[in-house]
């Protein structure tokens, strides 16, 4: 018997369509002819916005009412959520700025945030109001590239694993290495922002050795650049996906460039999207990549759904 998954995506708020590839993966034990649900939420480049605009849009409150519904909707069919962020919490209005972005990862607790990629943004401030805003958040932060430079340790945790319905995903984080060039110098000092793709491919390596996950997602601040084209800027979404084995990871849930990631055919972003516009995710590689604008402007949801086929 194997287990074959379907994949589909939508930006709910937008609402954007759709998408499918399948994928094996024999590690786990699963009731035959039983269809298991799983969903995946997302926002990415939050950036303080946790009041609603003077027109009355987007906002922390408005998000939630949003999740809690999908999320409401999907147990009610017998569905698991994930919501995870793209990072960039910080730095953005005065309000929050002028709170550490307090009421941001509060906020983020209260909508039942599962885990973040830590964003350039995340250092902008001194390491101790990043340490405290972690103390806030009753998620990980994640990050397998961000090293100490004394130690030559982690600063953060590179992964966190998660059973949804006895799927077993794995969920690693990934920082784009330009922060060590455009992160504040006074608190970035004693920090290694170390190339991300060789660090996610060694950890891949290591977690299906270990952990032996069903599904592998990587949550990054990295950016989403057209066909790799990435100019200045350091290596993104589409430059990690080609650099790992094909299918190394089922998807990318990215941030950082701050666009929907939409497409008008394989390597052609679709340009001027609009939210009634129906949106293709891009694919590199046999890895879905993903990406829900920003400012809380839009939720992205991809469904899987898994049964049992011989």
């Amino acid at each position: 018997m194997k287990k074959s998954l379907m994949f589909k995506s939508v930006l709910s708020a937008a609402i954007i369509a759709s998408l499918a590839g399948c994928a094996t993966q024999p590690e786990q034990e699963w009731n035959a002819d039983e269809t298991y649900k799983l969903t995946i939420l997302h926002t990415n480049d939050h950036h303080g916005r946790f009041w609603q605009n003077k027109y009355g849009e987007y906002g922390m409150a408005a998000r939630k009412t949003l999740i809690d519904q999908i999320r409401a909707d999907v147990e009610a069919e017998g569905g698991s959520v994930l919501l995870l962020s793209g990072g960039d919490i910080n730095t953005g209005v005065p309000e929050s700025d002028l709170q550490d972005a307090e009421p941001d990862f509060k906020g983020m607790s209260m909508i039942g945030y599962d885990a973040m990629a830590l964003g350039n943004h995340e250092f902008d401030n001194p390491l101790e109001v990043l340490f405290k805003q972690k103390e806030w958040a009753n998620f990980p932060m994640l990050s397998a590239n961000i090293y100490d430079k004394k130690t030559g340790e982690r600063l953060f945790d590179a992964y966190h694993m998660f059973d949804k319905q006895g799927i077993k995903i794995a969920v690693i984080g990934l920082t784009t290495e330009d922060t060590a060039k455009i992160g504040n110098p006074e608190y970035i000092g004693g920090i290694e922002f170390r190339d991300p793709k060789v660090e996610a491919k060694k950890l891949i390596a290591e977690l299906k050795e270990t952990e032996k996950p069903d599904l592998i997602f990587a949550v990054t601040h990295m950016g989403h650049y057209e066909n790799g084209q990435r100019g200045v800027n350091a290596p993104g979404d589409v430059a990690l996906a080609r650099y790992l084995n094909e299918g190394d990871l089922d998807m990318i849930v990215g941030g950082h460039s701050q666009e929907p990631v939409c497409m008008e055919g394989p390597n052609v972003v679709k340009k001027n999207f609009k939210p009634s516009d129906e949106c293709k995710p891009d694919i590199q590689n046999g890895t879905w990549i993903v990406q829900a604008y920003e400012w809380g402007k839009y939720v992205g949801r991809a469904d899987y759904e898994s049964k049992m086929a011989s």
